[in-house]
């Protein structure tokens, strides 16, 4: 049984695993976030945008394919050189620790589909919004797209299997030491493997008191990707617009 529990999202996201399971996600939906997203910013052609935690790209190449000069960037190798296939002169991606300022100021620091709360040392969420700031030019805004918790646990399916592509992942969802966990479970090539996610079960209150302590303003706050005002026990997501 090959197993990783420390730092799990340094493995997880690196194996082709990952994103064989994950490869149906909604391209139209993340679209549709992302035209929302920069009208409501009133982001101008040309303007500078930081996808942190890009993974394979989704968001960083449709947003500059809006005109945007886009950066993606994210801890996984794999991912990035995926994405690199993508890159122009508007459009790169680097590998790069989003709790560490990145080189660049922005017009925007995007921060999408729960790719936050990750981290086994606490501080590093307070690090990673404090980076978040550094990186944003006068103007700029920061953007949290983080799930409800409340909608969450009220809707937590316990257990599923799911069959993609030849491979069955047994998939088993729990509440445990204050994170959302889902164990994978799957067997290939005659290997069994086992991997665990984790996601801090942060609501908006931790993420008002991160704001406070990084001395960060909180503008405004939606439940969805048609940017609807949040409400804590019928909104899908948690969208953090700051600066």
């Amino acid at each position: 049984m090959l197993k990783d529990s420390i730092m799990w999202y340094t493995s997880w996201f690196d194996t082709p695993y990952y994103h064989i399971l994950y490869k149906d996600r909604d391209h139209k939906e993340a679209q549709v976030f992302m035209d929302n997203l920069t009208n409501y910013l009133s982001l101008e052609t040309g303007e500078k945008i930081l996808d942190l935690a890009c993974g394979k790209g989704r968001h960083s190449i449709y947003l500059n394919q809006l005109g945007y000069n886009t950066t993606g960037v994210d801890l996984s190798k794999n991912s990035i050189a995926y994405a690199s296939q993508f890159e122009n002169e508007t459009l790169k991606f680097r590998e790069h620790d989003m709790c560490i300022p990145y080189p660049d100021k922005f017009s925007t620091v995007l921060n999408l589909f729960t790719s936050f709360g990750y981290f086994d040392k606490e501080e590093d969420n307070l690090n990673t919004i404090k980076a978040i700031k550094t990186n944003l030019n006068e103007k700029g805004f920061g953007v949290i797209d983080f799930l409800n918790v409340n909608y969450i646990l009220s809707n937590l399916v316990p257990e599923e299997t799911k069959e993609v592509d030849g491979i069955t992942f047994r998939i088993k969802r729990y509440l445990e030491n204050g994170y959302i966990c889902k164990d994978i479970k799957f067997m290939d090539c005659g290997k069994k493997f086992l991997f665990t996610e984790k996601v801090k079960a942060m609501t908006l209150q931790d993420f008002e008191t991160y704001f406070e302590i990084a001395k960060i303003n909180l503008l405004d706050v939606f439940g969805n990707y048609s940017l609807e005002k949040f409400n804590i026990t019928s909104s899908p997501r948690l969208i953090l617009i700051f600066k």
